[in-house]
């Protein structure tokens, strides 16, 4: 009895130990420092860095907004040539909407006042859609997208846009041609507005792109060879996983996703490669376990180049 006894205490003092640290682990920024192979690159972007944060769920009951704030803070303090969002800015707000928006575009903000061109796709969560059988709140989505462009921050969907060369503030382009470097954002896959196909097109075939969506589940679509590069959010990373196993994690388990961190193999059409970002929010429980919210940090290279020189 007596052993019973100390594996039940053993038991309780675990579960106890990983529900406070999944509730600190939450605050913990992890910088991933990723290489993004972009064929035909122009010098002007070899070894400059783009950003990527996601998924800050803003209105969830114990939402992040610190480590956003920080976040935001780490990526200012980086300057990167680009910064990108990859969508889900705020939670639902089934009720008061306006006040979500503005609190959460002033999260954001500092980003295009520090001058870094900044660039977002909307989730589900900013349609008002917390499940497939929600339909998507078309004038939510249209309010976030207003606020956020009014301080500067780009919101595509299903567009592709020439990229500012580095160190110009986005009014020095690259008139089209084939130094053109193009980023391709698509829309909402929850919300039936992502067309891959449609936005990838409006990028000359030759010419570099990096590709923005929210939902991993808009990039099987990209025709073969035309993404060398995607990013993606929407996963949380699983939110709650055992150590290294992310396709073993609670979101991963209940949402039957392909992939949910890091860099895909073997998923989408051949020649596109996809990284998906674990974002800083939640999804129903505010705690992360074995899944620190995260920055990722690219450093472009071009195609000639070796990973890791």
């Amino acid at each position: 009895m007596k052993k019973i006894k100390y594996i039940l205490l053993g038991l309780v003092g675990l579960f106890c130990f990983l529900l406070i640290w999944g509730l600190i682990e939450p605050y913990i920024i992890d910088i991933e420092e990723e290489v993004a192979v972009i064929p035909n690159l122009p010098a002007a972007w070899q070894g400059k860095r783009i950003g990527l944060i996601s998924d800050f769920q803003y209105g969830m009951w114990l939402d992040n907004t610190p480590t956003v704030r920080r976040s935001v803070a780490k990526l200012i303090e980086e300057r990167p040539s680009v910064v990108l969002i990859s969508g889900d800015f705020i939670y639902h707000a089934f009720k008061g909407a306006d006040p979500e928006i503005a609190n959460v575009v002033d999260l954001v903000r500092p980003l295009p006042e520090a001058n870094i061109p900044t660039y977002a796709v909307l989730g589900n969560h900013d349609y008002g859609m917390i499940s497939l059988d929600t339909p998507p709140k078309e004038n939510l989505a249209a309010r976030l997208k207003a606020a956020l462009e009014d301080v500067g921050i780009e919101v595509l969907e299903n567009q592709a846009v020439e990229l500012p060369q580095p160190g110009n503030s986005g009014d020095n382009l690259s008139d089209g041609n084939t130094n053109s470097f193009y980023l391709v954002g698509i829309g909402s896959h929850l919300a039936n507005k992502d067309e891959p196909k449609d936005a990838i097109a409006q990028v000359p075939s030759t010419n570099p792109r990096i590709v923005m969506m929210h939902n991993p589940k808009s990039f099987p679509a990209l025709p073969a060879n035309t993404a060398p590069v995607a990013v993606a959010g929407h996963t949380h990373g699983g939110q709650i996983r055992l150590p290294s196993t992310p396709e073993w994690s609670w979101l991963a388990l209940a949402k039957n996703w392909e992939h949910i961190d890091g860099w895909s193999h073997g998923y989408g059409a051949s020649g596109n490669k996809l990284y998906v970002n674990r974002g800083i929010g939640f999804s129903d429980l505010p705690i992360r376990l074995n899944c620190s919210p995260e920055v990722t940090l690219f450093t472009l290279q071009s195609q000639s180049l070796e990973v890791g020189e």
